[in-house]
């Protein structure tokens, strides 16, 4: 006589995917969520976290298919947004990744990410003067990180506007001057 199993609560099933990531077996943790999403059908947080370990394990396609789900929702997060844009970034996906940046700039627009985001997409689009809106507003939010003032004096080069990247490379040579030496080199321009 077979016994019939009863599924676990969700609570353990969450105990035991948190150890096993712990213990760094994400395969074993990924399953776990899978079960949970076959008695919880629609739970953000199994859902949340299968994308998140099918990106550090390398199924980025996997990851986005996972993400859209979640965007579904109508308490869809900005952060669930912008992890869909710079996964669809990832893998080429540029005009999907800017939808999914603006989106999360709708509902948080001090989400700084998505703005650095929005702004390398829309370089690749070479829809220049955007890209320098959405990377301003990014150093407006984190004035001290290096990026997006990086990418800014690129665009700048690119338009040939040297002065206006001249002006960043003597910005950034007064926090991070590693790179202001490397954008002087790509450049050739001096500060």
């Amino acid at each position: 006589m077979s016994v019939k199993r009863r599924p676990l609560p969700w609570h353990i099933l969450k105990w035991r995917a948190t150890a096993m990531i712990v213990l760094g077996m994400k395969n074993q943790a990924m399953e776990v969520f899978e079960e949970m999403l076959k008695l919880f059908p629609n739970d953000a947080y199994a859902i949340n976290s299968l994308a998140f370990l099918k990106t550090e394990c390398g199924d980025k396609e996997g990851a986005i298919v996972d993400y859209k789900r979640l965007i579904l929702s109508p308490d869809a997060t900005a952060a669930t947004w912008y992890n869909l844009g710079f996964l669809q970034e990832e893998v080429g996906q540029i005009q999907d990744a800017e939808h999914s940046f603006r989106q999360a700039l709708k509902i948080n627009e001090k989400l700084d990410q998505a703005w650095y985001g929005l702004g390398l997409v829309l370089i690749q689009l070479q829809r220049f003067d955007e890209a320098i809106k959405a990377l301003k507003k990014n150093t407006q939010l984190q004035p001290m990180s290096p990026y997006a003032w990086y990418q800014l004096a690129r665009v700048y080069v690119e338009r040939n506007q040297p002065d206006e990247a001249t002006k960043i490379i003597r910005h950034l040579k007064e926090f991070e001057p590693k790179f202001a030496k490397q954008l002087e080199r790509e450049t050739g321009l001096a500060a």
